[in-house]
């Protein structure tokens, strides 16, 4: 991979880009599922900051369709353990395939010390293992299971948010549709940072931005291929929540998107879609960025300002 003109790219961004060329790390698509898991495990904290102090983190499951879900519940400092809060429930990105509660684990503390709210990391089944429903099948047991047990964990069940980056953004989504449908648990907000919204099309940003941009069209498509069971699920809501009938009465949402990224526009017409159904949208596109850009925050300044303006988003929803 070489590093594209693009003036536009934002100076940290693209000396990210010549870091990766350098380092001749492979593309994901290029490895198998375990090998890919193991890099980004591996890669991940030359690009995270310094974890910021909180006042706890604590490993727990939840009960799942096909079994345990392990949790990691981050809570702030100087908040008294009994005293309920309100909750991020957060699904780490990865394209269904790669991350886990390690490789979002900054990114989590950074929303709990920013927020000052809790924070439950949902570490869900990963494909090839474990095909399309699955990831969403935990996501959504994972929240209602939260819901159902908030006054043992001190969390306020009246003040749920879902959130996640990527594959995690869509499955953030897709649970705000469920709990929609399904009469709750109440979401007061969607963060979706960077989301893949709709599996069955490829956007004009998916072709200007197909390879040499930290996330490539060959490496959505293995995703894809390794998450989904047959190409028309695409289509299913579930994994392209802008395919759903309606988008009306959903809560209100932040969407973040990078410039360039190939998942920029489908993005945007997600927050389209939502503002079309009479839906509250904040829609903030950081021109000069890349995918993944949020939690780089030791390589990219713009990854931090962006975890201010979530954990912002979140305090102002769940106040």
């Amino acid at each position: 991979m070489t590093v594209p003109s693009a003036p536009a790219l934002d100076p940290q961004a693209r000396a990210v880009l010549e870091l990766v060329v350098t380092s001749g790390r492979p593309a994901y698509h290029q490895l198998s599922p375990k090998d890919a898991r193991q890099l980004f495990r591996e890669t991940r904290p030359a690009s995270t900051p310094t974890p910021p102090d909180i006042g706890l983190v604590k490993n727990l499951a939840a009960d799942g369709p096909r079994g345990p879900i392990p949790l990691r519940v981050y809570r702030p400092a100087r908040v008294p353990a009994s005293t309920p809060l309100p909750a991020l429930m957060f699904f780490h990105g990865g394209g269904w395939v790669i991350g886990d509660l390690e490789t979002h684990d900054v990114l989590c503390r950074q929303l709990t010390a920013d927020s000052e709210a809790c924070v439950v990391a949902v570490d869900y089944r990963l494909a090839p293992e474990h095909k399309f429903p699955a990831a969403v099948d935990d996501a959504w047991a994972a929240t209602r299971w939260v819901a159902a047990r908030a006054g043992e964990l001190a969390i306020d069940a009246g003040r749920l948010a879902v959130g996640g980056d990527s594959a995690g953004g869509n499955l953030a989504a897709v649970v705000a549709l469920m709990a929609r449908d399904q009469a709750g648990p109440p979401i007061r907000l969607q963060a979706l940072l960077y989301p893949v919204t709709d599996r069955a099309a490829e956007t004009r940003s998916y072709r200007d931005f197909a390879d040499g941009f930290m996330l490539t069209r060959e490496s959505m498509r293995w995703f894809a291929a390794h998450y989904l069971n047959a190409a028309e699920e695409a289509a299913d809501w579930r994994a392209s929540p802008i395919r759903a009938r309606s988008l009306a009465g959903l809560p209100p949402a932040l969407i973040v998107t990078a410039g360039f990224d190939p998942l920029r526009d489908e993005g945007h017409a997600y927050a389209e879609r939502l503002r079309d159904a009479g839906g509250r949208v904040d829609y903030v596109c950081y021109g000069g960025m890349l995918h993944g850009f949020v939690p780089m925050g030791r390589l990219i300044d713009t990854g931090n300002r962006a975890v201010s303006l979530i954990a912002g988003s979140l305090r102002q929803a769940l106040r």
